[in-house]
Order: C-alpha cells, then sequence, then structure tokens
C-alpha cells in the first residue's frame, strides 16, 4: 500500500497539464501532504484520498506555489465536515508565516473548527519529522532563496527510501540526505539563485549513489526548454523519469 503521489510537477508557473509541485506519502493507516497549492482539495480526491482523513502536512518553504492552499485546504474540510485534528511541520520562519495568514482569515474563530497543530522543526540536519509503524521522515535544511528544507521517507516494512530535494541549489546538505536512497526526487528549475538544473540533479543523483532519479518542479507551458532528461543523463548513468502529475511510486 505505501506509494508517494505527486499531485503537481511545475514549477512556479504552471500549465493546464501541470500543477505546482507537490507531493502525498500514502500509507495503510497514515496520510502525509508535503505541500499545498491551490486546487489541492480536488487533486487528493481526484486520487482516491478522502481531505477530511489527512492525518499531516508538512511545508517545505513559505512561498506561494508551495503554501498557497493551505487556507483554502483547511477551509474545504471544515465546511465538508472534518472533526480530525491535522498536523502541520514545517521550520519556524515557515510556520510563523503561516500562522499569520490564517489569523488573518480567522479560520481558528469560526464554529467546531478542528483542532490544528503546529510542530516546529529545528534548522538541522536529519531532524525527526514523524515515525511510526509505517513511515520514518526527517528533514534537512537545504538552499534556497528563504529558509526551506529537503526530506527523507523511509517505508518501515519495506525499508524503501527516499529522498525530496525541494527547492534548493546545488549543495552538500541535499547529497547527504540523499545518500544510498532508492530514489531522489529532484527539482530542475533551471540554474538559477535557489535553484538546480536537470544536469545538477543528475549530478547530485550520482554524488549520492542513489537507485533511480525523478525530476520535478520543472518548467513547463510557454517555458518549457530542452530535454531535461538527457541533461540529467549527462551527469548520472541511472535510471531518470521525469515525472508527470499524478505519476506515482510504489513504495512496497
Amino acid at each position: 500500500m505505501p506509494k508517494l503521489i505527486f499531485l503537481g510537477s511545475s514549477n512556479a508557473v504552471p500549465d493546464e497539464l501541470h500543477e505546482n509541485t507537490h507531493l502525498v506519502l500514502v500509507g495503510d493507516n497514515r496520510t502525509v501532504l508535503v505541500d499545498c497549492v491551490d486546487g489541492t482539495f480536488l487533486r487528493l480526491k481526484s486520487v482516491d484520498i478522502d481531505p477530511l482523513l489527512l492525518n499531516d502536512l508538512i511545508l517545505t518553504h513559505f512561498h506561494p506555489d508551495h503554501v498557497s492552499g493551505v487556507p483554502q485546504l483547511l477551509m474545504n474540510m471544515w465546511l465538508t465536515g472534518r472533526t480530525l485534528p491535522l498536523h502541520v511541520h514545517g521550520l519556524d520562519y515557515t510556520l510563523d508565516r503561516m500562522e499569520k495568514v490564517l489569523d488573518l482569515y480567522g479560520l481558528f474563530g469560526w464554529p467546531n473548527f478542528f483542532p490544528v497543530t503546529f510542530t516546529r522543526l529545528p534548522a538541522q540536519e536529519m531532524a525527526p519529522v514523524l515515525e511510526d509503524e509505517e513511515f520514518r521522515i526527517v528533514s534537512s535544511p537545504v538552499k534556497h532563496l528563504i529558509p526551506n528544507i529537503g526530506l527523507r521517507f523511509e517505508a518501515m516494512k519495506s525499508r524503501k527510501k527516499l529522498a525530496y530535494s525541494g527547492d534548493t541549489e546545488p549543495c552538500p546538505q541535499v547529497i547527504r540526505l540523499a545518500e544510498g536512497v532508492d530514489i531522489l526526487v529532484h527539482e530542475a528549475s533551471g540554474p538559477t539563485p535557489g535553484h538546480s538544473s536537470a544536469r545538477q540533479a543528475g549530478q547530485a543523483a550520482a554524488q549520492a549513489s542513489v537507485g533511480e532519479l525523478f525530476l520535478v518542479h520543472y518548467p513547463t507551458g510557454q517555458f518549457a526548454a530542452g530535454d531535461l532528461v538527457s541533461d540529467a543523463r549527462a551527469a548520472f548513468t541511472g535510471p531518470v523519469t521525469l515525472v508527470e502529475d499524478l505519476d506515482s511510486l510504489d513504495l512496497n
């Protein structure tokens, strides 16, 4: 059952076929959303995930293409009868700003609003995020324009390991986070401040000795450019996949 679903694969500017990058980790008893964009409520339903049963939300960083959908997701869950607590995880920088946004909307003053807890993650490498009988998740700071984290997931039964770079320039923290994992999911926005090219993603995959490389957060629509898979393969000899929206990875 454990799997990772790519709810979106685009960088900050989506197109008709590619929503902004966000992910959901699905187990038998726990569902963890990573980032939340406009339309996440419907995206979850489109892959047969009931938003009312979502357990955790991890926010990598406070940029609109990663967190803009949070107020609407919470409102929609409240309107459709959610009662279970939602646990939100992120750095101080991220959660401080998200709490201010939610306070401006006044959500928590609405009648019978479900409990929302905020867990602040330390800005240190391999910081524990959560662990149960299905998953272990840790985070590490990465190099972006603002404080940001990458994530490492482990399926406890299969011991399959996966790392997600988050938005980042090439940095040693990503290499250490991804060291020896079965799959590295790495951004490929381009070689601009705070981001990485597909070739740089391939270099990270090679340095971390990962099994496979999956590219996300890449330019789409009018900004699409070049053969990203070939660019990554110039630096990494293992399998390379360009993720499309709603693709999934089996973690069994």
